[in-house]
């Protein structure tokens, strides 16, 4: 194992040193119930919101929406509790784990997947939602309140972990008052009725991807945020709260962004501010409030993304001799979102819809391939894999397989359609189960000699 050097312990405005490595047992701190605020946080912001409205804008009524919403952010949650188990035991970050199935080159594909999607795929959406909002309460333009928000995001992902957690922790009491003081009004407002279509499988498999791509989008951070937790955590007690955090804030906000829609909230086309035909119907001080949270919100999500895209990207095997790697990562990462932002906020109902779908199709089999590994492995110690020079083909090989079949075959958006929905306009998009299935049975079946020899 690689121990991660310099003095950090408690210390909040420090930046954190080092990068990928192991903390070490003297740095370690925190309870599993942190975690519950570090997982609840990031999704009260607006980007969750209109995850929700999206079943509605696909013709689901809200009964059919809701369903969508429990499945998708279920099945993200519960791999979410998985995942995060391994944080207090081995204090390395979740893509560093992923070398047990990979291997230290094959790790590179995901690795790299994560670190693009995260620190800059899911930064700029989530700074797209404040940057509107911010614009609609200051009256500024949106480019001046993108590169605000980008700057303390940037900031706060710069000093790391420590102060991370602070920010989580201690903006959750605000977001969770305006945003439920905002559904209220928004459900007695709803016509939840309305409308009476079933369009399944189509529409439902859509939308229900859409939501799992929201909600598995943290799996591939999970344990970088418990890695710092006392190595005598209970790991049950560390998953449960960060796979009750996830799981409660997406459900609830995505549940209230459905209702939304039948109480007046419309699709967006491009160069709209949605934000701010969310809030035009809320009374004028509550929208105020809600809007500051939506910009509170999606510093809460994008401190995690570019934090845990710049890991991502130091688990390729990027090295340099500087102790401020990591924070030097994330300066640059936060830079290339930021671009990305400025181009997506042209039209983010689109961009978002497509982002989701595609986190999805590459998550879906990554999971395949690390729970394979996790069960033939038995919860066997895989501390010598993490740093060694090895390899395991298997794991690549699995996910790549996984993701092109499922994606060819089963993938239904607007800037590809897999041969299935291209010959039945109702089937859907079911590419994240598919991708997940084959990655699982073939890393099952060919990885399990090279697992047995280790």
């Amino acid at each position: 194992m690689e121990i991660r050097q310099g003095d950090y312990g408690k210390k909040v405005l420090k930046v954190e040193p080092g990068g990928v490595e192991a903390i070490a047992e003297k740095d370690r701190h925190g309870r599993p119930g942190h975690l519950f605020a570090t997982w609840m946080s990031p999704n009260l912001e607006f980007a969750t919101i209109y995850v929700g409205a999206l079943g509605v804008f696909f013709g689901l009524n809200f009964v059919q929406a809701v369903i969508g919403i429990l499945l998708g952010n279920g099945l993200g949650a519960l791999a979410h509790y998985f995942l995060t188990k391994d944080g207090p035991r081995y204090g390395v970050p979740q893509m560093v784990l992923g070398r047990a199935a990979f291997g230290r080159l094959g790790n590179i594909l995901p690795s790299a997947s994560n670190a693009f999607a995260a620190g800059i795929g899911w930064f700029a959406v989530n700074s797209v939602s404040g940057a509107f909002a911010l614009a609609t309460l200051s009256h500024w333009s949106v480019t001046t309140s993108l590169l605000t928000v980008v700057i303390v995001q940037i900031a706060i992902a710069f000093l790391g972990h420590n102060l991370v957690q602070k920010v989580e922790r201690y903006l959750m009491p605000y977001l969770a008052l305006v945003f439920g003081w905002a559904a209220i009004v928004i459900f007695s407002k709803s016509h939840l009725n309305a409308p009476n279509h079933w369009y399944f499988p189509g529409a439902f498999l859509v939308f229900t991807g859409a939501v799992y791509g929201y909600a598995a989008g943290w799996n591939p951070f999970a344990a970088d945020f418990a890695r710092y937790l006392p190595a005598k955590t209970n790991p049950k007690s560390a998953g449960l709260m960060a796979g009750l955090g996830l799981f409660t804030s997406a459900t609830v906000l995505q549940i209230v962004g459905a209702a939304a829609v039948s109480a007046g909230m419309r699709n967006y086309g491009a160069n709209t501010n949605p934000v701010a035909d969310f809030t035009h119907f809320l009374p004028t001080s509550l929208g105020k409030l809600v809007l500051f949270g939506i910009v509170l919100g999606s510093i809460c999500a994008n401190a995690l993304n570019i934090y845990s895209g710049s890991m991502s990207f130091l688990a390729m095997g990027v090295k340099l001799p500087t102790n401020l790697l990591r924070a030097i990562t994330a300066l640059v990462f936060g830079i290339a979102g930021y671009l990305v932002a400025h181009w997506a906020a042209t039209n983010p109902a689109n961009n978002l819809e497509n982002f989701l779908l595609v986190m999805s199709y590459w998550i879906g089999p990554w999971l395949g391939v690390i729970f394979a590994d996790k069960i033939i492995r038995r919860n066997k110690d895989i501390r010598p894999l993490l740093f060694a020079k090895r390899e395991n083909w298997a794991g690549p090989v699995a996910f790549l397989v996984g993701a092109v079949l499922s994606i060819w075959l089963f993938a239904n958006q607007s800037y590809y359609v897999g041969v299935v929905p291209k010959h039945n306009g109702n089937f859907g998009d079911i590419a994240f189960p598919v991708g997940f299935a084959i990655s699982f049975v073939l890393y099952t079946l060919f990885g399990q000699n090279k697992v047995k020899g280790e």
